[in-house]
């Protein structure tokens, strides 16, 4: 993918923080009135042509019952008839990072999905909302928290929806866990382990090892499957953090973390362990309750996912996870249905995130997390 630079990144999204005050009185291109409400399938446009958009939503906007993709924002030329030829899309709907805004007058998309590298997230976040487009915004939402009150903002001046790319809460696996932890199952959660990591051994130049276009490394990356395992399976956000950082790579690993571990606190006692990694292959979820435990093994990888029980094994039949979650986004654009990741528990996320940071620059400290009910 052709990369924008850090100069345009921050010219264009000054233009578009600018621009949020005004976003209240534009015209919706999608807004839910009139014969948009009685479309049977919402048209999603899927803005950066890497490999999570050509390996994971692409094919499975192909198998969605409410959504289907409907245009393509690229900056690499190349690309452009290769996807038109294979997803029959119509050249008018076919946009690069320049002419992005002119969506604003196409009614056959209904949604943006930002899959761009983190640094760029704001920004067009905040130009689908200017252009009245319901906005997905790939995991992290962005590099912190300040960009996510913004994008947040954007969307609700514009009177868009917004959803993180939390794939995992339309998955069955994970709603198992939730369930469990809700009906307390086994109890109350006592202990709580999250790890989330892969070993990274391909070009040294990629951009998720580039902190200008990633905001950070392992911890953005994979870290905040490991943040959320932790919160969906004690049902609790937490209320202290203490973490480390440390390299065995330093040589690779110049730019960004590359292996990050933290201890939670929460209200209810229970406490916890994350670890992630750009540097080992780890993928799992375990919990200690009062009365049994519970697992999921691998707990965040694009499935199938595995879970076991201190009462026996758990099974679900395996759907593409990213054909779950835009589905799930498209009833709550739709029917109103409840939101599985919005806006709101993205910023959660990266307010640990930063605190994890900030306590790993002051020399490991435990630091206070006052986040409420934030995101859950």
């Amino acid at each position: 993918m052709k990369n924008i630079s850090r100069r345009t990144f921050n010219k264009t999204l000054s233009k578009g923080i600018g621009g949020v005050t005004l976003l209240s009185g534009m015209p919706l291109a999608c807004a839910m009135g009139g014969n948009k409400q009685e479309k049977k399938k919402l048209g999603v446009a899927l803005v950066g042509l890497g490999s999570y958009s050509t390996y994971q939503l692409a094919p499975s906007l192909e198998d969605c019952e409410l959504c289907y993709l409907a245009g393509i924002v690229t900056g690499t030329p190349e690309k452009e008839k290769i996807w038109k030829d294979k997803y029959n899309i119509p050249e008018a709907n076919v946009y690069n990072y320049e002419n992005f805004d002119s969506i604003v007058s196409n009614d056959s998309i209904d949604i943006v999905y930002v899959v761009l590298p983190n640094s760029m997230h704001a920004d067009f976040s905040i130009r689908a909302a200017k252009a009245g487009k319901h906005v997905i915004c790939e995991k992290p939402m962005a590099i912190s928290v300040e960009e996510c009150d913004v994008i947040i903002e954007a969307c609700k001046k514009a009177n868009v929806k917004l959803s993180v790319g939390y794939r995992l809460h339309s998955e069955p696996y994970t709603q198992e866990i939730k369930r469990l932890v809700d009906e307390k199952v086994f109890g109350n959660v006592q202990y709580i382990s999250a790890e989330a990591a892969y070993r990274s051994g391909g070009n040294p130049d990629q951009w998720r090892l580039n902190k200008a276009l990633s905001g950070g490394g392992a911890l953005l990356n994979m870290g905040v499957y490991a943040i959320q395992s932790a919160i969906y399976g004690t049902g609790e956000n937490p209320i202290s953090v203490t973490a480390q950082e440390f390299s065995s790579r330093p040589e690779y690993f110049k730019d960004t973390d590359e292996t990050i571990t933290a201890q939670f606190e929460f209200s209810s006692g229970a406490f916890g362990n994350i670890m992630t990694s750009h540097n080992t292959n780890v993928n799992r979820m375990y919990a200690s309750c009062d009365n049994g435990w519970f697992e999921l093994n691998p707990a965040s990888s694009y499935g199938p996912l595995a879970g076991k029980t201190s009462s026996g094994d758990l099974s679900f039949p395996h759907e593409r996870q990213q054909k779950l979650q835009m589905d799930d986004f498209a009833r709550h654009i739709l029917n109103d249905a409840p939101n599985a990741a919005p806006g709101e528990m993205g910023k959660r996320d990266m307010i640990i995130v930063e605190t994890i940071y900030e306590s790993i620059a002051k020399g490991n400290s435990k630091i206070e997390l006052k986040l409420g009910a934030m995101g859950l």
